[in-house]
């Protein structure tokens, strides 16, 4: 039996990880020790700890309890725990997710010990480099053993990037692999789909309709740091709110409600939290997300794992960053990146509106986890 070290330390990783533990549970009880370690890097107990309880997955074996700090201290901090963990017991490989810090965490302190790291998402760009998730997903895929692409466009990047080539060696001499997956969330969009709309009545509590408002998110540094881009971000859900007559949701980050609540945003938020068309709500469970996006007419996001579940749940998705690592939604069709500019989001929202959208799959066949895991295993023997 293989014994795998998963590294978690923000909601969408918790969230990802449920896939994995799941499969571990019921396909390769006999073939897969998992244990988990969480960095603490949400410690929101709204946004960290409920995901365990809600998504059946196991408490971790570890928590680090790192917490909020400075990039470079944050990042050392989980660097320091990743390693005193894997010197403390032995472990065959170290499973990775994402493009945060404790991705990257996980990637350096695996690569030092000479621990396969696997990288779960590997291959997405957005080739901004300004971006922090940026330059932690692309040192994550050169550190790693194996590259799992949600997407045959992630595959294409890291070919690009010739990360698919034999010169590379690992410990014991083993190639690294990039292997097109299939999309991990995609596994927990079709599991978690039906549970969510039997247990939830988040809808009857909001007052809303069944496709008949827009849900948006804004948590991205980038966001809700620059008063001039919050502002006009709001300033254009205000107007689609007030002007077209939408109901608006609003699951407002821990963040962007610090800002819109300090000096620069208050105006914003008074008129947040006097509109009659719109609500703000604080931020929901996965799985009440999961009743909000499949009963919304349209999304509105800067989140990169939103955008996918609009797409799964084949709803159109107006994309507030100036790029996205899933081209292939906006090549479809299915997205329109409008940055944070008020005439472009507004007229994204307009375009979308009685227009047919169509959603092929794209992200695999919804058993990404046990091609992960089977690879995982024939890797390692």
């Amino acid at each position: 039996m293989i014994k795998i070290l998963t590294i978690i330390g923000a909601r969408p990783q918790i969230i990802k990880a449920a896939a994995l533990s799941r499969a571990v549970r019921d396909r390769f009880v006999d073939a897969v020790q998992e244990k988990i370690l969480h960095t603490g890097q949400h410690y929101d107990d709204n946004m960290s700890a409920v995901f365990f309880d809600e998504l059946g997955i196991p408490r971790p074996d570890y928590n680090l309890g790192v917490g909020s700090c400075g990039q470079g201290v944050q990042t050392a901090r989980m660097i320091e725990g990743i390693e005193n963990v894997l010197q403390s017991e032995p472990f065959d490989g170290v499973v990775l997710y994402g493009d945060t810090n404790s991705t990257l965490a996980g990637a350096v302190a695996a690569a030092k010990l000479h621990v396969p790291a696997f990288h779960v998402e590997a291959g997405l760009r957005s080739f901004n480099m300004a971006m922090p998730e940026e330059i932690n997903r692309i040192v994550c895929d050169h550190l790693s053993s194996i590259l799992f692409a949600p997407t045959e466009t992630a595959v294409d990047n890291l070919r690009k990037e010739g990360l698919d080539s034999d010169s590379a060696r690992f410990d014991r001499g083993r190639r690294r692999l990039v292997c097109f997956a299939g999309d991990i969330m995609y596994d927990n969009s079709l599991y978690y789909g039906s549970i969510a709309e039997k247990g939830s009545n988040i809808l009857q509590r909001l007052g809303l309709e069944s496709s008949n408002y827009v849900l948006a998110t804004v948590h991205r540094d980038f966001n809700t740091d620059d008063p001039l881009r919050l502002e006009s971000i709001f300033t254009a859900l205000f107007h689609i709110a007030e002007e077209r007559k939408t109901k608006v949701v609003i699951p407002l980050h821990p963040r962007t409600r610090k800002m819109l609540s300090g000096d620069s945003g208050k105006n914003l938020y008074d008129r947040l939290l006097n509109s009659d068309h719109i609500s703000v709500v604080p931020p929901v469970s996965f799985l009440e997300m999961i009743v909000l996006e499949k009963n919304s007419a349209i999304v509105m996001t800067d989140s990169g794992g939103v955008q996918k579940e609009a797409f799964f749940y084949q709803k159109p998705c107006l994309i507030l960053r100036p790029e996205t690592e899933w081209v292939e939604i906006v090549e479809q069709g299915a997205g329109v990146i409008a940055d944070a500019d008020f005439e472009r989001i507004v007229a994204a929202y307009d375009s979308f509106c009685g227009k047919p959208v169509h959603f092929p799959h794209l992200y695999g066949d919804g058993d990404a986890s046990g091609k992960i895991l089977e690879t995982i295993v024939d890797y390692l023997k």
